[in-house]
């Protein structure tokens, strides 16, 4: 582990002890004492850079003041704007931010363009409820009013996933802040439940780091090798990728859930990311709190078991990085320049590698996942459909099988980041997965099969084995 991923680790471990702190104090206590946690953070880890994430808070605060009917569009903008002038400091002869205030920039990102679109949705439902002349009462997710500057500033250092996710709304954060008998909200019991794979994960992924490690790849002498022993690597690569980054997101779970963050009644039916999604009033007294039965899937942020065993890379994309998932979908998807489910995917997929970074091997790994979302939608509308449910299970089998080798493919782009090295590792094994999807989406095409958008994406994604089997 490298000195940055061992503070990260410090970071993540210290937020559950200052989260069960936090969790039975005042609103007064948890916005303020949450957001000095947050702030003492960032300017211990970025120090002087820290003023990046002020400007851009400044930047968006201002922008929701003068224009609020119209401010997500120019928050998005000015953020990701920021972003770039961020990354071409170094270009520009400026001092190079430390890869914590990357990780800030991004989250920070994420919420200011979340917490414009809020404000926006508030002045909307304002305005149609002074031309109708009367008040429909509180919708589900709405602010009460727009946030002050210093609410502003408060939310976006509030320590809880500042630097590894979860991504979270306003209203999440606004609702833990005012949140009813936040002594009965369970937290010791679902943080075990949830935590108790993460040491497991931990020993995993130095293991298979250790016996394949990703420098092999980038010498000379691991091209020397025969090909089944390169396709091979991208296997193990993946693995501990996915081991760490587990890790990781448990443990970031795992601070919100010592705090009660993203606590919601069941009955809510709350989304990651996005939170209630049926209204749920909130108890009227202690015992009504303490006979609540509450979940945390707001800030739920990893389904490994999804992740590994569910069966199509579409349904991939849902287990992972869940809250930010959520947020492509609500801010990106649903605005892209284009109506077709792949081509919308694709304006997802490039606006998602710019939010990572600048190197190719983003790009490159992203912007093949629209491809086998093409692939796998055609053929599967063709063929699949037409098989005996033997049959469908046999089919399912090997569509799991390829899509863990795409997203491993896929994978070394994400980590060897250049582009000679990423084509180099990809010429090796002839894009044998770009060639496959290609191969698939014409197979596809001759037999008929219909275009992905017009699957039947409600139906709920398709695993391997039982439900039961799952991780609570």
């Amino acid at each position: 582990m490298s000195p940055e991923e061992w503070t990260y680790l410090v970071v993540l471990l210290i937020s559950i002890p200052i989260g069960f702190l936090f969790k039975k104090a005042g609103p007064g206590l948890k916005r303020w004492g949450a957001a000095a946690v947050g702030l003492g953070l960032t300017l211990f880890t970025c120090g002087p850079h820290t003023l990046h994430s002020l400007v851009t808070i400044l930047g968006t605060w201002a922008l929701i003041q003068a224009q609020p009917c119209s401010c997500h569009a120019l928050a998005l903008a000015w953020t990701f704007s920021y972003l770039l002038f961020f990354r071409a400091l170094s270009l520009l002869g400026l001092p190079t931010p430390t890869p914590f205030t990357n990780a800030v920039q991004l989250l920070l990102t994420l919420k200011l363009v979340s917490l414009a679109s809020e404000v926006q949705d508030l002045h909307v439902a304002q305005r149609k409820e002074m031309a109708s002349g009367f008040s429909k009462g509180p919708s589900v997710g709405l602010l009460p009013d727009v946030p002050s500057l210093m609410e502003t500033l408060s939310y976006s250092y509030c320590y809880v996933g500042i630097m590894t996710g979860p991504f979270f709304r306003y209203r999440t954060y606004l609702d833990w802040l005012e949140q009813p008998f936040p002594g009965a909200v369970p937290s010791l019991r679902p943080l075990l439940r949830r935590a108790w794979p993460a040491p497991l994960f931990g020993l995993l992924f130095l293991l298979s780091s250790h016996l394949f490690p990703l420098e092999a790849v980038r010498e000379d002498a691991f091209y020397a090798r025969p090909l089944p022993a390169r396709l091979f690597y991208m296997i193990p690569v993946f693995f501990a990728f996915r081991m760490r980054f587990y890790v990781a997101w448990i443990a970031a779970e795992c601070g919100c859930i010592a705090a009660g963050f993203g606590a919601y009644p069941v009955a809510a039916k709350a989304r990651a990311g996005g939170g209630p999604t049926l209204q749920c009033p909130p108890p009227s007294s202690r015992e009504k709190a303490a006979s609540t039965e509450y979940d945390y899937e707001t800030i739920r942020n990893i389904d490994c078991y999804g992740t590994d065993f569910c069966v199509s890379v579409r349904d991939g994309m849902r287990y992972w990085n869940m809250t930010v998932q959520w947020w492509l979908a609500q801010y990106i998807y649903k605005s892209a320049p284009a109506r077709s489910y792949v081509f919308r995917s694709a304006w997802t997929m490039l606006l998602s590698a710019y939010w990572h970074g600048l190197h190719p091997g983003y790009y490159l790994s992203f912007l093949t996942i629209p491809l086998c979302l093409a692939a796998e939608g055609r053929l599967e509308s063709a063929f699949r459909v037409r098989l005996s449910p033997r049959g469908q299970k046999a089919w399912d089998w090997v569509h799991w099988f390829l899509k863990m080798r795409a997203y491993d493919y896929m994978c070394m782009g994400f980590v060897l980041l250049s582009l000679g090295e990423t084509l180099r590792y990809w010429a090796s094994i002839y894009f044998c997965i770009h060639i496959l999807a290609l191969v698939a989406l014409g197979l596809g095409l001759a037999l008929g099969g219909g275009s992905p958008c017009r699957r039947k994406t409600a139906s709920p994604p398709t695993s391997l084995a039982s439900g039961k089997l799952r991780e609570e």
